[in-house]
């Protein structure tokens, strides 16, 4: 169940950086509205294996580790594809993040 679940959680994070990507590419468009329909499409099917991820996972740790993994990803994507940068106080909460990430899946 736990490789299942990680597999799902790989799965959506990369589907909601699709269409946080896509989000992004209709904001700099002329209004684009195909990919507003892509952006739409692409939420609802993260949100769709969310939803298996709450079954499988719990609620808490689901939706904790999909928050943080994605924070992680986004800010990856933002600075390498649109250049944006990060301030050093982003940057320590990135580490934060990814620290908050390794405490939840620590071992019992």
């Amino acid at each position: 169940m736990v490789s299942n679940s990680m597999l799902l959680l790989g799965v959506s994070t990369v589907t909601f950086i699709a269409a946080a990507s896509a989000a992004k590419s209709w904001t700099l468009s002329a209004n684009n509205w195909a990919l507003l329909a892509l952006t739409l499409l692409l939420y609802t099917i993260g949100n769709l294996i969310m939803l298996r991820l709450i079954r499988d996972m719990g609620m808490g740790i689901a939706l904790s580790l999909s928050g943080i993994v994605q924070l992680v990803a986004v800010n990856l994507v933002a600075v390498a594809i649109f250049g944006e940068r990060l301030t050093l106080q982003q940057s320590i909460g990135l580490a934060m993040g990814l620290t908050s990430v390794v405490l939840i899946l620590w071992p019992r």
